[in-house]
């Protein structure tokens, strides 16, 4: 799942490097305890991405619901404030992990290039990349297993998901990546959200634009 949670009205969530470094610790401890495995993430300064596998339905919810009230209570004390610093309930979309994990991974920890404050994603130390180029040493991450098949060892993953970065996604894709996670979609083939929402009780893609057709025998 590719995950969002946004600072409330665009407000800052982490003011200072320690800000980052108990958010990264408390995801670190609290992920272990609810069952789920973080692949990708990025802290920017007022949203956090993550690319994460739960081991049931349950898992992400609780993961992010336990660390909002950690964060939360530690931020509000730390920088004198009250109420709520999130905003609303947080994006959740389901990724066809064949066809687009990868995808959306490099999209995630292109966040901080996008944004203009780093020339490459491995310049910005509050993300997954620098473990996944370069091995840097991240507890929090749990490598997906499409990293881990593009190598037979770490050297050449390393070098193989590097490489993935010299191409920059295309405009379509990044659309894609932000419609559906705006809107609760599944990120995925046509089959893949077919599957799903039979499964569910809730739609995973949008409606076809424009009026139904008519039924030429009813005319």
């Amino acid at each position: 799942m590719h995950v969002i949670v946004r600072g409330n009205d665009r407000q800052d969530t982490f003011r200072t490097e320690g800000d980052r470094l108990f958010f990264h610790r408390c995801l670190t401890e609290l992920s272990r305890e609810t069952g789920v495995d973080v692949h990708a993430y990025v802290l920017m300064a007022n949203h956090v991405h993550l690319l994460v596998t739960g081991r049931d339905s349950a898992a992400v919810p609780d993961l992010v619901q336990r660390l909002g009230r950690r964060y939360v209570g530690y931020f509000n004390y730390l920088h004198k404030r009250t109420g709520t610093l999130w905003e609303g309930r947080y994006k959740a979309t389901l990724v066809e992990a064949e066809r687009y994990f990868l995808t959306c991974q490099r999209y995630v920890e292109l966040n901080p290039v996008r944004a203009g404050i780093a020339g490459h994603p491995a310049n910005f130390r509050w993300s997954s990349h620098r473990r996944l180029a370069l091995g840097c040493s991240d507890d929090l991450v749990t490598p997906h297993s499409l990293y881990e098949n593009l190598g037979d060892d770490e050297s050449s993953r390393q070098l193989a998901y590097r490489a993935l970065f010299e191409v920059d996604l295309d405009a379509d894709t990044l659309e894609r990546i932000r419609s559906t996670a705006q809107k609760g979609w599944v990120l995925g083939d046509p089959d893949f959200q077919a599957r799903v929402e039979g499964r569910g009780n809730r739609r995973s893609a949008p409606r076809p634009r424009g009026r139904p057709r008519k039924n030429p025998e009813l005319t």
